[in-house]
């Protein structure tokens, strides 16, 4: 076993870090104040090449593993830049896998190239409001009219969609009663997002994450043409379990970023804090807390890697993705919280930047998959115990 980076993951790690050392705190709090979709930021990874990291070369990308991207999503978050920035460039980083993997060529050399360069940005439209994680029972509709499918239905956190230009999208073509299976009758399509046109956007505020957009989306008639079908009609919940799996691991990879953004603020200030004439990083009740901080963190970013590991060498990786999120989630948010008790009262104030991350830690522990179900899927798959739903 070799737990060192090799040489070349250790550059990359290094000039993401660069890049990223151009957007400070200043850049990040202003946009956790004003939103915005963080175009600069997007558009510095998209010069030097980053935003293909994923995708093979001969369609533009860089061709590397899910453990050289993870290696940069924990960098980006780490940076200070925390789920805002990890998030603004995801789906670029590997939301397009299923038409990596099930697209045909000519659909390959059309889609993936702009994705590569930054010239267009995607969504990913698969979670519905009443269906939860429960995606068999899609209520999204896409009905085939000669060449092309009329697509009718609600889709609701959406993350990029106000400013997206694409969108992969899950729906249903064969309804649920006529299928043997519910996970046939499923089919996944990469094409236009009509915003104000046959698709209405609705932004949802919420609780962090300001810069990157969640959104509502409402399809009236959406027509989609055939050729913007991935793969074969009815197996489009196939191929997005693909990619389940490898983005659990850049999610946990992005969360244990965040939790070493706190910390590092955290340990820095306990060594500058003056309190009854002794820097309050002297104090064992400070110190503990911080300790314990590193140690989740870390055994978090070993778990990553192994699940990054396996999916780079063709191995099954179910439980160490699920193990990976959910460590990370839970490593991350503990940071996060002993980062804010370690600033006292001043971590309570935004210029201290460790109150965003709190609000931004409950991100990857809620979504995309709930800890409770991944307890669930451990307890079935790797203890053997009967599945509890």
């Amino acid at each position: 076993m070799d737990f060192k980076l090799t040489d070349e993951q250790e550059a990359i790690r290094e000039t993401i870090a660069g890049i990223c050392s151009k957007f400070d705190d200043a850049y990040w709090l202003k946009k956790d104040k004003e939103g915005g979709f963080p175009n600069d930021f997007y558009d510095a990874f998209a010069k030097d090449g980053w935003l293909g990291i994923c995708i093979p070369e001969e369609y533009g990308g860089s061709g590397l593993g899910i453990t050289e991207a993870c290696i940069m999503e924990q960098a980006i978050s780490e940076s200070g830049a925390g789920m805002s920035g990890a998030s603004s460039v995801h789906i670029n980083v590997f939301g397009l896998n299923p038409v990596v993997v099930f697209a045909n060529d000519e659909q390959r050399k059309r889609m993936l190239p702009p994705i590569a360069k930054g010239e267009v940005k995607a969504c990913f439209g698969v979670t519905e409001p009443n269906t939860g994680l429960n995606t068999t029972q899609l209520k999204t509709r896409a009905v085939k009219k000669g060449d092309k499918y009329v697509v009718d239905g609600q889709k609701v956190w959406i993350s990029t969609a106000q400013v997206a230009d694409k969108i992969l999208l899950l729906a249903r073509t064969t309804p649920l009663e006529e299928v043997k299976n519910p996970v046939d009758g499923l089919s996944l399509f990469y094409t236009d997002l009509d915003r104000g046109g046959r698709t209405s956007v609705r932004v949802i505020d919420k609780m962090g994450r300001k810069p990157v957009d969640s959104n509502e989306l409402f399809f009236d008639g959406l027509e989609v043409p055939e050729e913007d079908r991935i793969g074969e009609e009815g197996k489009g919940f196939r191929y997005i379990l693909h990619g389940l799996n490898p983005e659990r691991a850049l999610l946990g990879a992005a969360a244990v970023g965040l939790g070493f953004a706190a910390l590092n603020k955290a340990t820095n200030y306990a060594k500058e804090r003056v309190v009854f004439n002794r820097p309050i990083g002297k104090n064992q009740g400070v110190q503990h807390p911080l300790a314990k901080s590193w140690m989740q963190l870390e055994a978090a970013r070993l778990m990553v890697m192994h699940a990054a590991w396996q999916y780079d060498n063709g191995l099954p990786c179910g439980a160490a993705s699920n193990a990976a999120k959910y460590l990370g989630a839970e490593a991350a948010r503990e940071a996060c919280q002993t980062a804010m008790m370690t600033h006292g009262g001043f971590g309570y104030a935004k210029e201290y930047h460790v109150e965003r991350y709190v609000r931004e830690s409950f991100i990857p522990w809620i979504a995309p998959v709930a800890p409770n179900m991944i307890l669930c899927y451990i307890a079935e798959k790797v203890l053997g115990l009967p599945k509890s739903y």
